[in-house]
């Protein structure tokens, strides 16, 4: 058995054993599993109900950013900075937006990977540093809204430079493995 095939047996027996083994776990215990289930989803719900005023706003900000053309010239503007460390201009719409929307930089990773062929140096760049970054402003925007934090302290800067490390960790890694 290869390592490959032994990790996909692996990873499904571990999403087997959590999908039915917590449900069955609760049972045993006494737990009214449906019912506790459909109390989650209520309240789900309302969250629901209560983050959309800032989703909303998150959304038209961005849309109105990126079709004013701010990115292209964010980008334009930086190139020749960028070129130095290493990073690709066409990279950093998607280091702007993914802090913001997750949508948003999904639409520009998919525009990357388009214009530059989905086996490219940039679109593997690209594809490391969606899956490494976080939407940072979102999660603060929905989270910390929908439970009535107006002080973000600390949390947008810490999320910002974890950002920040992960796309800095992307191009370093990129470059080390494809180039």
């Amino acid at each position: 058995m290869n390592i490959q095939s032994f990790s996909t047996t692996l990873s499904n027996i571990i999403f087997l054993t959590m999908v039915a083994g917590i449900p069955a776990y609760c049972f045993i215990r006494g737990v009214k599993v449906y019912e506790v289930f459909i109390e989650g989803a209520k309240d789900g719900f309302q969250l629901v109900i209560r983050i959309i005023p800032y989703l909303v706003a998150m959304i038209v900000a961005i849309g109105m950013f990126r079709a004013s053309g701010g990115f292209e010239i964010i980008s334009h503007f930086f190139s020749p900075l960028l070129n130095r460390i290493g990073m690709p201009g066409d990279i950093l719409p998607l280091a702007l937006i993914r802090p913001f929307s997750g949508g948003a930089a999904k639409g520009v990773l998919a525009d990357i990977i388009h214009t530059n062929g989905g086996n490219s140096y940039i679109s593997h760049l690209a594809g490391t540093i969606m899956g490494s970054t976080e939407t940072t402003f979102y999660v603060i925007a929905v989270y910390f809204g929908a439970v009535s934090i107006r002080r973000t302290r600390h949390a947008i800067a810490a999320g910002l430079l974890g950002d920040l490390t992960a796309v800095v960790a992307s191009l370093w890694i990129c470059h080390v493995l494809l180039t």
